[in-house]
Order: structure tokens, then C-alpha cells, then sequence
């Protein structure tokens, strides 16, 4: 097998996951063998889609590891060149967050990264981490105000909102920072926004479980504006973090901010048949949709997929159901 990855072994922690799974979809199509971490080997939901991308049977080898447990991650990590660290709980929902979603968060990449630490042969590790532990500090987000990598989320105003998967996200990256530093691990994170987009794995993701709300007939949108950001784009921009040697710090992979209801515009343009929510939630004004800058993750190569072509690239319509719609929208 031939590319940039032939004769490379690297390991993706998570690789059952939404981004993950492209992840390891875009290295085994380089020519990378790769050890990737499920947690469980016996569950079909989180193996069988990986078992079946193109070299999987030659080059993809799975193991168990959790997160939680230190030295988990030796066995996957040894012998590797480059850690596509994406293992991190994702709800938005939670009852106890420290157990839920902080702990596994901080103590997992500290214990993913400990045992990079301790094997010599790891040259780079790419965590994924998020927006989330870029947007929140206080500072106003308006059209006027360009948004980039120097900012960082203020941990007391994450927990003051009680906004735990934001919180989870920031310490997790803090601590990863410090850890690097201390160690002197070569690393570089990704701060993708929403991600959108086709999925790989069977079951349905947060992210993309905020668009199908949408689809499956919620009486009115949100009054929010998010960053958007399709899946193909962060998991190339994971890997191209790895292979070009002068990537360094952190990387905001953002299309484009916009409101809620510029998504359904986009979507009622593309699927006029489907029942979408004529109204926002409040009378309130429209969230407004901040800037963020790009000029760092073009340096990666990155050609962004526009939010305005998500669907209707992806999505070839025929005489279908609007139930065969929405699954034809997750599964191409």
C-alpha cells in the first residue's frame, strides 16, 4: 500500500466515535496501519463500521482500553508514531458531572498522554478538543469581533452556568497543555465547532442529533448561533496536523458561524418536502453570528466544505420517504 502513511503505526483512542471513525477512515485510505481503542470489542455498534472500511482486515487492529484506568492505554500506544487522542464523553445533558463527562474528560487525556510520554517512539500527539475551550471568556461574540486560537474559556464562568460538557472540554485541554509542556510532548489539538455531516457509526451522535431535531418535526428552532463544521474537514484536518511537521498549538476547523434559522433555510432549500419549524423559540433577537478566523487552518490545507453544500452534495434526493431522507442524510 502505497501513501503517506505506508510503513506508519498509529493509534485513535475513541475510535467508535463520530469524528474518530473518519479519522481512522482517512488513515487506513493514507496507508497508515492503525491500533485503535474501543471500549468494547464485543458490541458490534462500536466495531463492526470500522471493520469494514477499506484495509481494515490488513491494517487496522482494535483493542480495549478505558479511559479511567491509568495504564490503559500502554498496549495501544506502544510502537506508535502519532496519538489521535478523541476518546472524550459528549452530552449536553448530565446529572453528575464530575462522573459524566469532567472526570472521564481530564483524567483520560492526562492517562493518554502519560502513556505517550513513556513510549519513545511517538514523535506527535493531535487531541481533539473543541470551540468549547475557545468561545466562553466573557468577551462579547459579534460580527465585529474575529474570534482565532488566543482565545481560551473561562472555567468559573463555565461552571457558574453550569455548562458542564463546556467546562469538560477546557479543563480537559488545560490540563493537556500543561501536561505537554511539562513532558515535552509534541502536541497539537483541534478545535472543531459543530461537526455535521455523513456518519459511519451506526448509532447518532450529539452533534448531528442537533440538526435531526430539526428534521424530525420540533415546532420551533433555538434562538442560538453555533459554529458549523462538516466531519470530512476535521478528520483531514486531525491527520494533516500529524504529517506537516511545522503544525504547532492549537486549531480552530470552523466553516462558518450561523443562527439556527439560516440551518433551516439551508435545509428547507434542500429538502423541501420535510416538515421544518416555520418559528424561532422566542421573540427575542437573533443570536448574532461571530467571526472566526481561518488563516490558521488553511495553513493545515484545509478546504472548507460550505454549510450552503453540506446537504445537497451529500444528499441525492430521489422519489424517497421523509423517513428514507433522514436516513439517507446519516448514512451516505
Amino acid at each position: 500500500m502505497s501513501g503517506a502513511g505506508a510503513g506508519k503505526v498509529v493509534c485513535v483512542t475513541g475510535a467508535s466515535g463520530y469524528i474518530a471513525s473518519w479519522v481512522v477512515k482517512l488513515l487506513l485510505h493514507r496507508g497508515y496501519t492503525v491500533k485503535a481503542s474501543v471500549r468494547n470489542l464485543n458490541d458490534p455498534k462500536k466495531t463492526k463500521h470500522l471493520l469494514a472500511l477499506d484495509g481494515a482486515k490488513e491494517r487496522l487492529h482494535l483493542l480495549e482500553a478505558n479511559l479511567l484506568e491509568e495504564g490503559s492505554f500502554d498496549a495501544l500506544i506502544a510502537e506508535c508514531q502519532g496519538v489521535f487522542h478523541t476518546a472524550s464523553p459528549v452530552s449536553f445533558n448530565v446529572t453528575d458531572p464530575e462522573a459524566e463527562v469532567i472526570g472521564p474528560a481530564v483524567k483520560g487525556t492526562l492517562n493518554v498522554l502519560a502513556s505517550c510520554a513513556k513510549t519513545p517512539s511517538v514523535r506527535r500527539v493531535v487531541v481533539t478538543s473543541s470551540t468549547a475551550a475557545v468561545l466562553y471568556n466573557g468577551k462579547p461574540r459579534t460580527p465585529d469581533v474575529l474570534i482565532d486560537e488566543t482565545w481560551f474559556s473561562n472555567p468559573e464562568l463555565l461552571k457558574e452556568s453550569k455548562s458542564w460538557y463546556l467546562l469538560s472540554k477546557t479543563l480537559s485541554e488545560e490540563a493537556a497543555w500543561k501536561f505537554a509542556e511539562e513532558k515535552g510532548l509534541d502536541m497539537v489539538t483541534i478545535n472543531p465547532s459543530m461537526v455535521i455531516g455523513p456518519l459511519l457509526q451506526p448509532t447518532l451522535n450529539a452533534s448531528v442529533e442537533t440538526i435531526m431535531s430539526v428534521i424530525n418535526g420540533i415546532e420551533t428552532f433555538p434562538n442560538l448561533t453555533y459554529g458549523w463544521v462538516n466531519v470530512k474537514n476535521v478528520a483531514e484536518a486531525h491527520i494533516q496536523a500529524f504529517e506537516i511537521p511545522s503544525a504547532s498549538g492549537r486549531y480552530c476547523i470552523v466553516d462558518r458561524p450561523a443562527h439556527y434559522s439560516e440551518v433551516v433555510r439551508i435545509l428547507r432549500e434542500n429538502f423541501p418536502t420535510l416538515k421544518l419549524p416555520e418559528k424561532c423559540v422566542d421573540d427575542k433577537p437573533f443570536m448574532p453570528a461571530y467571526n472566526m478566523s481561518k488563516e490558521k487552518a488553511k495553513s493545515l490545507g484545509i478546504d472548507f466544505i460550505p454549510l450552503e453544500i453540506v446537504w445537497n452534495q451529500e444528499v441525492q434526493l430521489g422519489p424517497e420517504s421523509e423517513k428514507n431522507i433522514r436516513q439517507k442524510q446519516l448514512r451516505v
